[in-house]
């Protein structure tokens, strides 16, 4: 079947025309009431920071970083997503997660998979698999606040962390290869000389 011969989709009816935001709590307020504030997150994502070009200095990177975690939280859709592991993790500790007691939510076991689930989707919905790479690298070390969260925080705020820094890296280069503007030169006339007439001696 061609692309062509595909009608076009149906717009779902009541679609709003603009996306209203106003009066909705963002996400970097959630985080900032659980104790995470963007220079929390900074920090952490600073410790495993390693120079590059474009983001060649701490100074630069931690500009970078907060830019683009900045860009990747005005998605409704990654704070929902990470508002979501905030629920579970609420949920873990207070024995509500089905087929989970309190107890063995606190222990983290290892065949407890879907908070790492949770983590790489936050990375690669921000990233694709770069962000994947950079969430397995934060996630194993666990630097900064990692080290002090529950079960999913660890991993919501990996993701968000991991999926950002790798952005951080990739369009941190892109910011470095700015064109050079090719200033045009004027055409120039070689200039006249003169040629003296010489006589031949006889």
């Amino acid at each position: 079947m061609k692309l062509s011969s595909i009608k076009k989709e149906k717009k779902k009816e009541n679609q709003p025309e603009n996306l209203g935001v106003s009066g909705t709590i963002s996400i970097m307020k959630v985080l900032e009431e659980a104790g995470l504030s963007e220079d929390v997150l900074v920090s952490t994502a600073m410790e495993l920071y390693v120079p590059h070009p474009g983001v060649e200095t701490l100074a630069i990177a931690r500009k970078v970083f907060k830019r683009e975690m900045k860009h990747a939280l005005s998605d409704p859709n990654l704070s929902i997503l990470m508002y979501a592991g905030m629920l579970l993790e609420n949920a873990g500790e207070k024995g509500e997660l089905p087929g989970m007691t309190k107890e063995t939510f606190k222990k983290d076991l290892t065949f407890l998979i879907v908070d790492e689930v949770i983590g790489m989707s936050i990375a690669k919905y921000i990233s694709g698999d770069k962000g994947i790479f950079e969430y397995v690298r934060f996630d194993k070390l666990k630097p900064g606040i990692l080290s002090k969260l529950g079960p999913f925080m660890d991993d919501v705020i990996a993701g968000l962390i991991g999926g950002t820094s790798a952005n951080m890296y990739s369009r941190g280069n892109k910011d470095s290869e700015k064109p050079v503007k090719k200033t045009k030169k004027k055409a120039t006339r070689p200039k006249r000389v003169k040629v003296e007439k010489v006589g031949f001696a006889g």
